[in-house]
């Protein structure tokens, strides 16, 4: 990472689960993403489980945003019809990164083969602040946060967030 590129920024974590089954004893995935956000100096200021559904997701990510500039979503980026992460946040982006969907599914090829290609992780860009949707899985979250999302989160967002000088 070139420092010219970035910027001294305070970075707060949200973390947004995706699914009808869980709970938040049960949110390996949430768990895991809140974990390694921590561990890497980010603290967490927001977290919700919430049902696979259009409206509660937006709700969700309204109120993270709120709080935090790196949102993590995990949940509901797959096939099925009640998959619909990526059309709950996709409207909210004004730019999106879809370099971050390239690499995830190049990374999870590696790890899962060919099954890769049925997730629809993606990543964009809403007043300023990051958010990520990956999918469901523990092994998922962990390949996205700690590859792809920590190493470059002070660089996106010293290039998204508004000019604070």
């Amino acid at each position: 990472m070139n420092p010219e590129h970035t910027r001294a920024v305070t970075i707060a974590g949200a973390v947004i689960t995706v699914s009808s089954s869980r709970t938040p004893e049960t949110d390996e995935s949430g768990q895991a993403a809140k974990n390694l956000l921590r561990e890497a100096g980010i603290e967490v200021t927001y977290y919700a489980l919430v049902p696979d559904r259009i409206e509660h997701i937006r709700t969700a990510l309204v109120l993270a945003m709120d709080h935090a500039n790196c949102i993590i979503l995990t949940g509901g980026t797959g096939l099925t019809p009640d998959d619909l992460t990526i059309e709950a946040v996709r409207p909210f982006f004004e730019k999106e990164m879809e370099g971050f969907g390239e690499i995830f599914r190049s990374k999870s090829f590696r790890e899962i083969g060919t099954a890769a290609i049925l997730t629809r992780a993606i990543a964009g860009i809403s007043q300023g602040k990051a958010i990520f949707c990956l999918p469901g899985s523990v092994s998922a979250v962990v390949l996205g946060t700690r590859e792809l999302i920590l190493p470059e989160i002070r660089h996106i967002l010293s290039h998204a967030a508004p000019d604070q000088r």
